[in-house]
């Protein structure tokens, strides 16, 4: 079901627009002072009496509501990023993703919607990717099709361009939430409930190195915010991130981003490189947004040379999946680790994983806690502290037995 915002979509306004927008485009093309630079005041004086003129010389029949609406979607084709600009201040879209000039699907509570919003063809998709990326000096051609960039309000933006998008320009928006969700909104959303959050304030408090585990958009990154929040204020954090999401208000925190490399290959600051800087800034806890590459063995030798309670996320379908990958991302560093030596290293590092999901109904929650308790006989063993029951849709308190013997009473 398309998804609407107040208006329904008018095929006479909307083929309107295209001659607008093609018209306005032309006589930018004519002006000898780029307006574009210019002030928005400026510029809306200029589209203002464009649209007049244009009105005038077709002799159509269209209201003043009209006309000023018209004039400030001219306004964000040329200044903002056109039809994208509605989505992007809607606090309530989440995520947008664009298949084509056509198709505009925006996500809301965890739900895909088909939008009526379309741009005019992929010659205007792609322009507006290209002011997206215009002031990163990112490069988005033939010969390099694909690009990571930024918005200013920091969403995360993926784009894909011919000849590897079959279908045109496509383009993905993960939007940056102002606010973090706390914990009293998980617990209203049934993210979790008051046990496991119990459980987590403890077992940040008693400095457990902590893995979040799950897919893309099961809110590792909100997880992960909750869980930094717990920290004691007097501790020094570091935080390392692709882009910075973490919302702390702690006092003492440092925070880091990496760097892609520019146009000309140079300039690349990897998560690695970051993590083995973080152990010379004194710091209490790491806190690295997402493992995904052979940064894995920094962290790792920093949860087990005296950086209890570090944080990090890694995308795996389960708890023991995301062990899986913790030696496939060790393996793929190129190291040669004997497989006794790795497992004991992830066994000593790691002490607790949150696994995350999203149910069909777009909710997003945490489907299991589990303590990784020791290596046994080459295999990790694992005690289920929470689950989600869901055929009952209710969360279930295992066995902590073991995790209290070792915290002495965690709960």
């Amino acid at each position: 079901m398309p998804f609407t915002y107040g208006r329904q979509s008018n095929p006479r306004t909307e083929q309107i627009k295209e001659q607008l927008h093609r018209h306005i485009i032309d006589q930018l093309d004519d002006e000898p002072v780029n307006l574009l630079e210019g002030s928005r005041v400026q510029l809306k004086r200029f589209v203002a009496a464009n649209i007049q003129s244009f009105i005038r010389q077709h002799q159509l029949g269209i209201s003043g509501f009209e006309v000023d609406r018209l004039t400030e979607e001219m306004l964000d084709e040329l200044t903002g990023f056109g039809p994208l600009e509605v989505f992007l201040r809607d606090d309530t879209v989440t995520e947008i993703l664009v298949n084509g000039s056509q198709k505009i699907f925006v996500e809301r509570a965890g739900v895909l919607f088909l939008s009526d919003l379309h741009f005019i063809d992929d010659h205007h998709l792609l322009r507006v990717i290209l002011r997206i990326i215009a002031p990163l000096g990112r490069r988005l051609d033939e010969s390099s099709p694909m690009v990571d960039a930024r918005l200013p309000d920091g969403s995360r933006v993926n784009a894909v361009i011919p000849p590897i998008a079959l279908d045109g320009p496509c383009l993905s928006v993960r939007k940056f939430r102002r606010d973090m969700l706390q914990s009293q909104e998980l617990l209203a959303s049934r993210s979790l409930n008051e046990d496991m959050l119990a459980f987590l304030q403890q077992a940040v408090a008693r400095r457990c190195n902590v893995l979040i585990s799950g897919g893309t958009g099961t809110g590792k990154t909100t997880m992960l915010n909750l869980l930094s929040g717990m920290i004691d204020h007097r501790e020094r954090l570091v935080t390392i991130e692709d882009t910075a999401e973490l919302q702390l208000k702690h006092d003492h925190v440092v925070r880091l981003e990496t760097r892609p490399p520019n146009a000309d290959g140079h300039g690349e600051v990897t998560a690695r490189s970051l993590v083995r800087n973080a152990l010379r800034m004194r710091p209490d806890r790491i806190i690295l947004g997402e493992t995904r590459g052979v940064e894995i063995l920094d962290v790792l030798a920093a949860m087990n040379t005296g950086h209890e309670g570090s944080m990090t996320t890694i995308h795996a379908n389960s708890a023991l999946d995301a062990l899986l990958r913790m030696e496939t991302l060790v393996g793929l560093s190129g190291i040669q680790v004997p497989e006794k030596t790795m497992r004991q290293s992830i066994s000593s590092a790691v002490e607790v994983i949150i696994q995350l999901a999203r149910l069909p109904d777009g909710r997003r929650c945490i489907s299991e806690v589990i303590e990784l308790v020791e290596l046994r006989e080459e295999a990790y063993v694992t005690n289920v502290l929470f689950r989600l029951d869901r055929v009952q849709d209710a969360f279930v308190k295992e066995s902590q037995q073991t995790f209290n013997e070792k915290l002495i009473g965690v709960l």
